[in-house]
């Protein structure tokens, strides 16, 4: 007993002195083109946007030691492309005089497969959105911007604490037959075959006021399936809405309150929100195990969320994530680990096919191999359960076939040294050998390694699957002990950060040739050069030594062409005016109903409404006024825009599903938008419906 004692006594005194940072948090709106742009992530040419759900948002962290700064940021979006970082990182040093540079700012993308693309500088990542989108690419690093300007100047003392917790029912393993490739005594060491920790960083003021929380759990943002014509920031983005309404309260509209939550991404590569799993459309039988056909096609083959629909598996998944955290933060900060020690950070560009690392060959035992020059294999076009490609590839294919083989060679033959290298994975296109009319996939790699006392984020250029990403934490723990760290040093994997690589998968998975190992970029041994690159990031902090640069990544914002067709003109629809409503509203309705109303419009691409919105839902106020209650980015509103028959005619129409808790009442709906006149012109617009009752349940 008495041993116990001293242990308590001293477990509570290690505790009872966090080290006090400096930290500033800041949201601001990301929204691109909420109309006739394709969405980013599932590698298709449709659907385009038609409206918005909930709006986009990067969510910033400035965290100071004193000596060192470091910003994390998570943003609603894909992934973050390189274009995206140094542009950021330029406007941030020309700000604030070499305070910010790109090797102590991370940028994430939450994975959202639901937002405007066309802002990747590569050629592979924008032709399904017909080139280059400038609207896009304006958006999003105007507010990773603006996020970070307001965590700058919001900096105060505060500490950090750690927490750590299951999550069991909002993941499941998309490629399994991949994963049982893995070495048996490996995947004996845990439970599940994706990662079910949640990890999340809680900041609280020295005088006790919360701040923000960082949030990790591994999962894609795929619930929004590929069929979706709304902006979303889907199940990720969904939580972080919850999250800081129930801290902010109802007063603050999204995305305009003090406390920010960030549910960013992690291991996410084989892992899926679609907990219900995938079965054959046509017949209802399970999928082919290895291939996830049914009948020879991918396409038939399709992974269900636990909802009725698409919009309530986002809901069910994002809820899951949120009460998960808010019981991890509602705990007395007592009962959570401090972060204590120096903030640091390491950062290094990486050419990645001339990687050369030590690998243990089965066969001649230590080995060194380079990596590939970039390609994609036949897996990649045969998408996986959350998504399907076209025509019929498979996944599991590790061999050509003759009249595929014919179409890629007609944007390039790929040379023998590739399919080599990239072996077993037969080569569908082989990018890295494509240089017209400009690079088709990253060469160099921008790795990032962030220390906050005990913690690291590893910010990863890709895609990790769930046992590459246990590698690489285990590695990373062990490497940082090893060179001075301390004894409950801890990773945490920061996905898609800086540049998108695509897939990162262990050896054994790369053989499998799933989609996962068909998008990996580098051949089969990226994963080892990864680990080796990351435990040279690791030791460079906990032994202070100083990395070389490295080389630096083109910016080819000058090269870039745009297919996309522009706003010609808008015109309303004869008899009416821009902001007319002609369809209004039911007069009563009662809550969980919904509330539809349809106004002559123009295109939302002639002003993006950033930081505003399309619509807005009133209440009325004892007092005759108005009061706002809803805009277009809460969760149960809709925002949709179309065409109709006429010439540069348009329509909005708008939804708001009625909570369960709205008070009776009386309500309206406004619409707000910009049309373009016939000489280029843009003028402001808006209307309003006539105002209907809500009545009790």
């Amino acid at each position: 007993m008495k041993h116990f004692i001293v242990i308590a006594i001293v477990t509570h005194a290690c505790f009872a002195h966090p080290t006090i940072y400096d930290v500033g948090v800041g949201i601001a709106d990301i929204t691109g083109p909420a109309a006739e742009i394709n969405t980013m992530g599932y590698a298709s040419p449709s659907p385009l946007t038609s409206g918005i759900h909930t709006r986009l948002y990067s969510r910033a962290f400035v965290i100071d030691d004193g000596n060192n700064r470091v910003v994390f940021v998570s943003a609603d979006v894909c992934m973050i492309d390189q274009s995206v970082k140094t542009e950021v990182v330029k406007r941030l040093e020309a700000k604030y005089n070499g305070t910010y540079s790109a090797k102590n700012v991370v940028l994430s993308g939450t994975h959202t497969h639901s937002g405007p693309g066309g802002y990747l500088q590569y050629v592979l990542l924008i032709i399904t959105s017909k080139g280059w989108v400038q609207q896009s690419f304006d958006a999003l690093v105007d507010g990773i911007v603006l996020s970070i300007d307001l965590a700058h100047n919001d900096a105060k003392q505060a500490n950090i604490f750690y927490a750590k917790d299951t999550l069991i029912d909002a993941n499941i393993n998309r490629s399994p037959s991949s994963y049982l490739n893995n070495p048996a005594p490996e995947r004996a060491k845990y439970t599940y075959n994706t990662d079910k920790d949640m990890v999340q960083l809680k900041f609280v003021s020295i005088d006790g006021q919360p701040i923000g929380v960082i949030n990790w759990y591994a999962v894609h943002l795929t619930s929004m399936n590929k069929t979706n014509q709304f902006i979303s920031s889907d199940n990720k983005g969904y939580a972080g809405l919850l999250f800081e309404g129930a801290v902010n309260g109802a007063e603050n509209m999204p995305g305009k309150g003090p406390f920010v939550a960030a549910f960013a991404s992690s291991n996410l590569g084989d892992v899926s929100p679609n907990t219900m799993g995938a079965r054959c459309i046509d017949t209802g039988l399970p999928c082919d195990f290895v291939s996830s056909t049914c009948n020879n096609r991918s396409q038939l083959c399709i992974a269900f969320g636990p909802g009725k629909d698409m919009v309530d598996s986002t809901r069910i998944i994002g809820e899951k994530q949120f009460q998960k955290a808010w019981s991890m933060y509602e705990k007395d900060d007592s009962e959570l680990e401090p972060l204590e020690g120096p903030v640091h950070f390491a950062h290094q560009y990486v050419d990645m096919p001339n990687y050369s690392v030590q690998i243990q060959d089965a066969v001649n035992g230590p080995t060194t191999v380079k990596l590939c020059t970039p390609a994609l294999g036949y897996a990649f076009a045969a998408g996986c359960v959350d998504g399907a490609g076209g025509f019929d590839f498979t996944q599991g294919t590790t061999s050509g076939n003759d009249f595929w083989d014919l179409v890629a060679t007609a944007l390039v033959e790929p040379s023998e040294e590739v399919q080599k290298c990239h072996a077993p994975k037969p080569v569908l296109i082989s990018t890295g050998e494509l240089s017209w009319p400009y690079a088709w996939h990253p060469n160099i790699a921008e790795t990032q390694l962030l220390r906050i006392g005990q913690l690291m984020i590893a910010a990863v250029p890709g895609e990790f699957t769930t046992m590459a990403g246990r590698r690489l934490r285990e590695a990373l723990n062990s490497e940082a002990i090893n060179n001075g760290g301390p004894s409950n040093i801890k990773t945490v994997i920061a996905g898609l950060s800086n540049v998108y690589t695509h897939y990162v998968t262990t050896f054994e998975e790369y053989q499998m040739q799933r989609y996962e190992a068909g998008s990996v970029l580098y051949g089969p041994h990226t994963l080892s050069a990864h680990l080796d690159q990351y435990k040279k990031l690791t030791r460079s902090i906990f032994k202070d030594e100083d990395l070389e640069s490295g080389p630096a990544p083109p910016f080819l914002l000058d090269s870039q062409i745009s297919l996309v067709p522009g706003v010609v003109f808008d015109r309303p629809a004869f008899g009416h005016e821009f902001g007319d409503c002609i369809v209004q509203p039911y007069p009563f309705v009662r809550p969980n109903e919904t509330v539809t109303a349809t106004f002559v419009a123009g295109h939302p691409r002639n002003n993006l409404m950033t930081e505003k919105t399309f619509m807005e839902v009133e209440a009325k106020q004892e007092d005759e006024s108005w009061k706002v209650i809803r805009t277009d980015a809460h969760f149960d509103t809709f925002f949709f825009w179309e065409r109709t028959s006429g010439v540069g005619q348009s329509e909005a129409h708008l939804r708001w599903i009625v909570p369960g808790d709205t008070p009776e009442g009386e309500y309206r709906i406004s619409h707000f938008g910009h049309y373009k006149n016939i000489d280029g012109s843009i003028d402001p617009y808006s209307g309003t419906t006539q105002s209907f009752m809500v009545g009790a349940v």
